[in-house]
């Protein structure tokens, strides 16, 4: 099988979108930072953008410091404003970077291992997780961070404009805004690398 050519990023113009993967289809999916707003605050944002799941994609779906995002507590409040909520694990962040990292672009070694991570079948499978959530209608990624590209959602987003689906940053009540990808990054078929 002939692999498609790698596509470089460069700096002040994205890269040319991919044609969409098999199963993707015109899936909808939107990202968002949970931040230290209220629970709703945060279902309002959902319900603006017409989400219809919650795809919590941090490790451990947990807030001391705003409990309203504990996962059952976040479940329980979703469910009353009648928006699903799955934990997706597999697409968690905190990985460890490999010491032959080809993802030396990235200082931050938190960034660099989840971009190594993002290159396993663990990764894959949460991929086919969250295509599964998007072919019932709009998903949301989830995770604590309020700015996106401060956030392992902005590589998950890199890895969806590989395979031709554009993730929308939920920016405010209504208002979105398209991925861009990582100027650093390089695609290979449907991988994302970003060397150094």
């Amino acid at each position: 099988m002939a692999r498609a050519p790698a596509v470089q990023a460069s700096t002040g113009a994205p890269a040319a979108r991919p044609r969409a993967a098999p199963g993707w289809g015109k899936a909808r999916v939107l990202a968002v930072g949970h931040s230290t707003r209220p629970l709703a605050e945060l279902v309002a944002l959902l319900r603006a953008a017409g989400v219809r799941t919650l795809a919590d994609v941090r490790t451990i779906p947990r807030s001391r410091a705003n409990p309203q995002f504990e996962g059952p507590a976040l479940a329980a409040g979703l469910a009353e404003a009648g928006i699903g909520y799955v934990h997706l694990s597999r697409l968690g962040g905190l990985r460890h970077a490999r010491k032959d990292s080809p993802n030396g672009a990235w200082r931050n070694a938190s960034f660099r291992g989840y971009a190594d991570y993002m290159l396993t079948p663990g990764f894959e499978e949460g991929l086919t997780e969250l295509r599964a959530l998007a072919a019932e209608g709009p998903v949301a990624l989830l995770c604590a961070e309020a700015v996106p590209w401060r956030c392992h959602r902005s590589l998950i987003a890199d890895a969806l404009f590989a395979r031709g689906v554009v993730v929308q940053h939920i920016v405010g009540r209504g208002r979105t805004r398209p991925h861009r990808l990582t100027p650093f990054a390089r695609l290979e078929g449907r991988r994302v690398l970003y060397p150094g």
